[in-house]
């Protein structure tokens, strides 16, 4: 039975970390600091294949927990937990044994592949396969990404188009956004679909290491290199290679990367002789590369090189008609992961407070506060309350649930405030709620999303004009995404794009020439 110990003196910390390791199909042994956690080790020294480590603990701190474990010859893959910022520390931690490391706040996804990758290794220790589950997010498709914004749906059709090549793609925003998803969504989209698709977070790796990561060493090539490493290049031949953050690869290394992107070979450390690998390289960063390149950090001749196809990914609070969407079906999903009875209902007061927020850490972020919120959870809804990190970053915002403002047939939030300018009941449109106008725009919705079934003559219109007109809804309403208009019609893909052309509807303008 393969056991996860999880070191950590946070215990709600760790009691989300438990939930991901039990839905991996895990143990989890449990200590709430280092000097616990080497007793624990010693009585289940063969069962324990990884440890999930926070690096500030009391009485024994991770570091000193690190480097006493491999004193006793303890070999198990340690996965470091640090705070943001705290890369020096986990440059240390990487130096005094650590296998992997996942930044605060954590997100299941994150945590999960840093475990498979762990377990993968120790099962090559052990000279045997690991038991569990494939994690989450392995296999992701275009379909698969959550969006109600036009932002997004360009990002999707962009995807779409890069993979149906294998030339090279940069994909640029901030930290959060879904760049990994989307290069995980090509690639399932492309030809390599199937092969290996290996990530690397080039700026989470020791400089002095970056090269014998990404392109392996030999045996003794260097002091320390008591095994071969094959490299990561390597791992990814035949399939992709996702290089996250490549505008903190050091110098001397975007020479030879510009080598592999240009002749598919790349130099192993301490090797005779170049090899050939064939891999579609990904990109992606938070920074503006041209202005790298103006300032002498990375090489103009790779910039050009990589950036043949350049995807922009907008950060969430740019494109705030996502959250709700994203919202409801994080609520799903983990409420199903959770194996809860039923799955947890979302208040409108708690909708508006995650909307009004900017979100700093984009996607991520708000995964991690959906993840805890539906974890902690103990009522039937989640409501502001359950909300609290998220409503004390909004100034004058009180956590309270005043009840709803009946408006027609709809009913929206009334959020409570102490300031006269308190959280909009309503999003976009922020500020203070016109009643009026409400019930104006209620009436008129109700009346736009009507389709009359008397023609001008007082008789019942042809079923054809009918589908038609619902047809071309549909697209407006789902902002042209097929797949989920197809399913909420009730028809197949095929079938729906039969009738487009058979009613001469434009996908990208489902209004124009309508009847």
């Amino acid at each position: 039975m393969t056991k996860i110990l999880i070191v950590e003196d946070d215990p709600i910390q760790r009691r989300l970390l438990v939930n991901i390791v039990e839905k991996l199909g895990y143990v989890p042994l449990q200590a709430e600091n280092g000097l616990t956690a080497l007793d624990i080790i010693a009585r289940n020294t063969t069962s324990i294949r990884a440890v999930l480590l926070d690096l500030m603990m009391p009485e024994m701190d991770g570091q000193t927990f690190l480097e006493t474990i491999r004193h006793y010859g303890y070999t198990m893959p340690i996965i470091v937990q640090t705070g943001q910022g705290g890369i020096d520390t986990v440059v240390k931690a990487m130096q005094a044994g650590a296998f992997d490391f996942v930044v605060k706040p954590l997100t299941p996804e994150r945590v999960s592949v840093a475990i498979t990758n762990a377990l993968k290794l120790a099962a090559e220790g052990h000279g045997r396969r690991t038991p569990g589950r494939r994690p989450r997010g392995q296999a992701v498709s275009f379909d698969d990404i959550v969006s109600a914004s036009p932002a997004m749906l360009r990002v999707i059709d962009l995807g779409r188009r890069a993979a149906q090549s294998n030339i090279p793609v940069v994909l640029e925003g901030e930290s959060g956004v879904g760049k990994e998803m989307v290069a995980r969504a090509i690639q399932a989209a492309s030809e390599r679909s199937g092969k290996p698709f290996i990530t690397v977070n080039c700026g989470a790796i020791p400089q002095n290491l970056v090269e014998s990561i990404l392109f392996g060493h030999e045996k003794g090539a260097f002091t320390g290199a008591s095994e071969r490493h094959a490299g990561k290049f390597v791992e990814a031949d035949g399939g992709t290679l996702f290089l996250d953050e490549i505008g903190d690869l050091p110098l001397d290394v975007q020479v030879k990367l510009l080598r592999a992107v240009q002749q598919g070979e790349i130099e192993t450390v301490g090797a005779s002789q170049p090899r050939k690998v064939n891999v579609r390289l990904i990109s992606a960063t938070n920074k503006d590369l041209i202005e790298e390149v103006h300032e002498g950090r990375f090489r103009e001749d790779l910039y050009y090189r990589l950036n043949v196809f350049p995807i922009s990914i907008p950060a969430l609070r740019k494109r705030k008609e996502d959250i709700p969407v994203l919202v409801r079906a994080f609520v799903e999903r983990f409420s199903i992961e959770q194996r809860l009875p039923a799955t947890l209902g979302i208040s409108r007061g708690a909708m508006a407070l995650l909307t009004a927020y900017d979100w700093p850490g984009n996607i991520r972020q708000l995964e991690n506060v959906i993840f805890r919120a539906v974890v902690l959870a103990e009522g039937p809804d989640l409501t502001v309350r359950d909300f609290p990190q998220i409503a004390t970053q909004i100034p004058g915002f009180v956590v309270t649930e005043a009840g709803s403002l009946n408006v027609g047939e709809a009913a929206l939030p009334v959020v409570g405030s102490a300031t006269p300018n308190p959280l909009p009941p309503v999003y976009p449109d922020f500020g203070q709620p016109d009643t009026a106008a409400l019930r104006t725009a209620a009436a008129e919705m109700r009346s736009a999303n009507s389709i009359l079934t008397l023609d001008d003559g007082g008789d019942v219109r042809k079923l054809a004009d009918v589908e038609e007109e619902l047809i071309r809804f549909a697209l407006k309403f789902y902002r042209g995404q097929m797949s989920q208009v197809a399913r909420k019609l009730g028809i197949g893909r095929s079938t729906l794009y039969r009738k487009l052309k058979d009613y001469g509807i434009d996908p990208d303008n489902p209004l124009q020439n309508a009847a």
